[in-house]
């Protein structure tokens, strides 16, 4: 059980204008990432702390796009803890809803880059702050709104007690009418050395309404990707969203409407955040129509915009270094956007 909670409902910031747009609470770790710099003498690697954890990142994308955005999830009562509370609120997060406890410290993660400016890590989280937050946790005065979008992935899957609380989280959202995406983002080290329980992660996923994979995480659940995409359509997701590196970004809509979005060339520096600027910039045209209408009533035209948008915040944050850093506003996304459109 946590040991600090919030004194107060899920409240708004007091600007007015964020009050009128749908909320977008992101749920799970926040983290910090370690980001490897240089090789010193006798090559011992020098690593750069910088706040992290893909929800977390996906929150930061939200607001630096001008979005209303709110972080839900639990850090250690440390050093580490307090630097990513105060690492959001700098960022415009709302974290009233950001949980401390004194019972396991903030989770670590060691980036080290290649040469190609991409990415391998090394978790420090077992158990770890985020891990122990409980389906109690939850308050359903936080969804007290007719807009909406909850978004998770699936690092809060690797544990018992996390899942269910994913779990519940998720079923909130989807009774108050909210729009629920799910960021596969799998990360096969986070899990116990038995291994991805895939079926967890698919019944998960197929809870969403939205949902962005990348081929070869689907390629770790399946051996038929395409066919599990159709399946998971047929069984209640409206949108699937399909990343493949730097090839075209596909999607699949519910009504059988397909299409994709050519990412553009961009010099890479690093890809640590690329996936969650990519879901931060889908879900902030997301709760754009949240309360307004359903994903599943989402035009051939509203989804190519909102793919082409998702695409060219990605590919502003491979540009940079670090993962909030990273995340570009929206002006930087529409001239993107406009660069390759």
């Amino acid at each position: 059980m946590s040991d600090i909670k919030s004194s107060t409902p899920f409240l708004d910031n007091d600007n007015n204008e964020e009050k009128s747009l749908a909320k977008v609470m992101s749920f799970g770790e926040a983290l910090i990432d370690f980001l490897a710099q240089n090789t010193g003498v006798d090559d011992v690697q020098t690593f750069a702390k910088y706040p992290g954890g893909a929800p977390a990142n996906v929150a930061v994308a939200v607001a630096k796009l001008g979005g209303n955005s709110h972080f839900v999830g639990q850090v250690g009562n440390d050093s580490f803890g307090h630097f990513l509370k105060d690492s959001l609120n700098e960022y415009g997060v709302n974290t009233n809803a950001l949980l401390m406890t004194s019972a396991a410290k903030t989770a670590l993660a060691f980036v080290s880059l290649d040469e190609t400016g991409e990415r391998s890590f090394e978790f420090y989280r077992n158990p770890s702050a985020d891990m122990l937050f409980r389906p109690e946790d939850f308050l359903s005065e936080w969804f007290y709104t007719s807009k909406g979008v909850f978004h998770t992935c699936s690092n809060t899957l690797t544990d018992e007690s996390i899942s269910q609380a994913t779990t519940v989280g998720v079923r909130l959202a989807k009774m108050a009418g909210w729009i629920v995406s799910a960021d596969v983002n799998l990360r096969t080290n986070l899990w116990p050395e038995s291994g991805v329980d895939i079926e967890r992660v698919i019944d998960w996923f197929q809870m969403a309404d939205v949902v962005k994979a990348s081929m070869e995480e689907l390629e770790e659940l399946s051996t038929d990707p395409m066919a599990l995409i159709h399946s998971s359509l047929e069984k209640g997701v409206s949108l699937f969203v399909l990343t493949d590196g730097a090839n075209a970004v596909r999607y699949f809509h519910k009504n059988g409407t397909t299409g994709e979005v050519i990412t553009p060339k961009v010099s890479v520096q690093d890809t640590t955040a690329a996936g969650d600027a990519f879901v931060g910039g889908l879900l902030f045209c997301l709760s754009e129509i949240a309360g307004e209408t359903s994903v599943a009533l989402m035009t051939k035209e509203e989804l190519q915009k909102a793919v082409s948008f998702a695409v060219a915040c990605g590919a502003i944050a491979v540009t940079k270094l670090g993962a909030y850093p990273s995340l570009p506003s929206k002006i930087e996304a529409d001239a993107m956007l406009r660069s390759f459109s």
